[in-house]
């Protein structure tokens, strides 16, 4: 177990810098079709298989609550960037599929952004030190319930 002193300034080091680079990021998000929030709802279904996610999944790679994720997929279906469908599985589940269209603005979309992180985060940093800082954030991620 780790010195309490040398936790505490660890976590305030690493907060401090999560808050200036996600001010930085958001000041710089390109919001003219999508919204940091719907980025990050189009990302996170990006990358699973078929596109596809249980609603229920899906919220817990997000910084949003239950009630505030569905009103944003509704929002995104809309527009037609994802499909909902039942799960055929529980009946009582949402499915929300990414769809081609959903596919083609994110694409557009994560080129702008990526420029704003590699500028904010990827000059800041060595390779090294980026592929370290990935370990050690997946090591904190994974610790937890």
């Amino acid at each position: 177990m780790s010195d309490k002193r040398i936790a505490v300034a660890a976590w305030e080091s690493l907060f401090r810098a999560q808050v200036s680079v996600m001010r930085h990021l958001h000041a710089e998000f390109p919001t003219g079709e999508l919204s940091l929030n719907e980025y990050d709802v189009l990302f996170n279904l990006s990358r699973q298989e078929g596109w596809r996610l249980r609603m229920k999944e899906l919220n817990k790679y997000l910084l949003l609550t239950q009630p505030s994720v569905s009103r944003l997929i509704d929002r995104l279906a809309v527009r037609g960037m994802v499909h909902k469908s039942s799960d055929p599985t529980d009946a009582r589940g949402i499915v929300v599929e990414l769809t081609d269209h959903g596919f083609d603005v994110f694409r557009r979309v994560a080129v702008k952004h990526i420029e704003s992180i590699t500028e904010r985060v990827g000059a800041a940093l060595t390779d090294d030190e980026l592929i370290q800082l990935s370990v050690l954030s997946e090591k904190l991620r994974a610790f937890g319930p």
